[in-house]
């Protein structure tokens, strides 16, 4: 019998992220942390009964999307910008892949659970909408793509 965790579940406020081992930063919002195959329907001819069996395809990922305050400078080796930059500039060859770990942080600030993306690369960056009217925050948006999520 599985003995439950004692304690309260984990806040999803309180969360990093690294690029490569660096941090970038905190984020206001991380969505797309899921993935899954695509069912096969297979059925051979001698199969003893009309049923047919479902295989695993392939794995398939969703992007990532990172939202946050504008932060820092632009020239910063490791802001969104210069890492979107790398994939543009890239041209035909492939673009720089970047290993991406989103940490879920204890009360304590310490890593609880983490999502590593693997082979990631930002395919899109989304500048804030600006207003001289309002008083919101300057959010950026990015997307990441990759090849594989794994959690530890």
């Amino acid at each position: 019998m599985a003995v439950p965790r004692p304690g309260n579940p984990y806040s999803a406020f309180n969360f990093t992220v690294e690029v490569d081992g660096v941090t970038v930063g905190a984020f206001q919002e991380i969505d797309g942390l899921d993935g899954g195959n695509t069912p096969i329907d297979y059925r051979e001819g001698g199969d003893p009964t009309n049923a047919i069996r479902k295989l695993p395809g392939l794995e398939e990922y969703n992007k990532v999307t990172m939202k946050r305050g504008i932060t820092g400078e632009i020239t910063d080796p490791h802001s969104l910008w210069q890492l979107r930059k790398e994939v543009r500039d890239a041209g035909n060859s492939f673009p720089p892949k970047h290993q991406v770990v989103i940490h879920l942080q204890n009360e304590a600030h310490q890593s609880v659970y983490q999502w590593t993306l693997t082979n990631a690369w930002l395919s899109k960056l989304v500048g804030p909408t600006l207003n001289a009217t309002g008083n919101a925050i300057a959010i950026e948006s990015a997307e990441w793509v990759h090849e594989r999520l794994d959690i530890s």
